[in-house]
């Protein structure tokens, strides 16, 4: 028995899939989506055949069966849908970045708080990473003691023939801060328990992409709260002989110990994905995550159902958006001030 029916709108980028395979293995039924004609979206009829494709956004809207909507649109995109699933009484779950601007991060916040309605936002590499939701799970419970600092690390693979016109437009993507590094912002928050956190700097260049000057292709950021520090890269320099798209990385210090994932590959070592090493008074251990269970999906639903927030706090959704937004504006100065 389906808890409830979601629906898709706007569909431009492959972390769909991991957003309707989330909802669907927690018991809940994918009814339709309205998309543009490109590459992910030609693939949704063919694994979701369930799914109807409709050509009109309103009939989803519209649609009184469909308590939940999801969407991988363009970056810039995400905000306006989102906006219009609450203001017609639906839930909302986006990829990540969730939104692009400050002025859409206010909006969002004024139409949330008048309708009741939940924005939330998939981070894949936290809610959809086995290894990190594990990392967080021991990081909370006091396994390394007081989290103290957190470094992310987040290269990923340009791939630059294969992408859309809107992943070299700024203003259509947002930054390579507000893009890939909205995940580390998020996992910053996260681990750091605060309710908020400052910016001590943040850059962001093009340094090796002078064909497509719409491109960051390298960001930085030094976040602080008043007991933990953090320090972000994300790049699109990934080496094509790296079996994956990117090695992604988290290290976590505490007071008692250290926590660092190999996310996605254990480089010339173990085989799979999702490692962990922690490091404490006892010695070092590896731990296996990949069959650590991912909640994310599951609790969300609950919260629809139940008008909780289980999966992600409202304040949180919220806050971390407004960190990585913050260190872009301040990376963006920086980079006009250089030029």
């Amino acid at each position: 028995m389906s808890l409830f029916r979601f629906a898709a709108i706007g569909i431009d980028h492959d972390h769909i899939f991991g957003q309707i395979d989330c909802l669907i293995e927690a018991g809940c039924t994918f009814a339709s989506y309205h998309a543009g004609d490109n590459p992910v979206s030609r693939l949704i009829g063919e694994r979701y055949p369930q799914a109807v494709r409709v050509d009109d956004p309103r009939r989803i809207y519209e649609d009184g069966g469909v308590a939940l909507i999801i969407s991988a649109a363009v970056p810039g995109d995400r905000a306006a849908i989102g906006l219009a699933a609450m203001r017609h009484g639906k839930d909302f779950m986006s990829d990540k970045p969730g939104l692009t601007t400050m002025a859409q991060l206010e909006e969002a916040r004024r139409v949330q708080a008048e309708t009741g309605r939940i924005y939330s936002i998939l981070y894949s590499e936290h809610y959809g990473q086995r290894a990190t939701v594990h990392a967080c799970d021991l990081a909370r419970a006091g396994a390394i003691g007081k989290v103290i600092n957190v470094i992310g690390m987040g290269p990923h693979r340009l791939r630059k023939p294969q992408r859309p016109a809107w992943f070299f437009d700024k203003a259509r993507y947002g930054g390579i801060l507000t893009d890939i590094g909205s995940h580390q912002a998020e996992q910053f928050l996260f681990l750091s328990g605060a309710p908020k956190a400052e910016v001590l700097s943040a850059r962001v260049a093009n340094v090796a992409n002078a064909d497509t000057p719409g491109l960051q292709d390298l960001g930085e950021v030094h976040f602080a709260t008043p007991d933990t520090t953090g320090f972000v890269r994300v790049d699109w320099f990934t080496p094509d002989g790296l079996p994956t798209w990117g090695d992604g990385r988290l290290f976590i210090t505490g007071t008692e110990g250290t926590i660092e994932l190999r996310k996605y590959l254990d480089v010339a070592g173990r085989p799979g994905t999702d490692h962990l090493f922690l490091t404490d008074a006892k010695g070092v251990r590896h731990i296996d995550c990949s069959q650590t269970p991912l909640p994310y999906g599951r609790q969300l639903a609950a919260d629809v159902l139940n008008r909780t927030e289980t999966a992600m706090t409202q304040a949180h959704c919220f806050a971390a958006m407004e960190l990585i937004l913050t260190a872009q504006a301040m990376a963006d100065a920086a980079a006009e001030r250089r030029a």
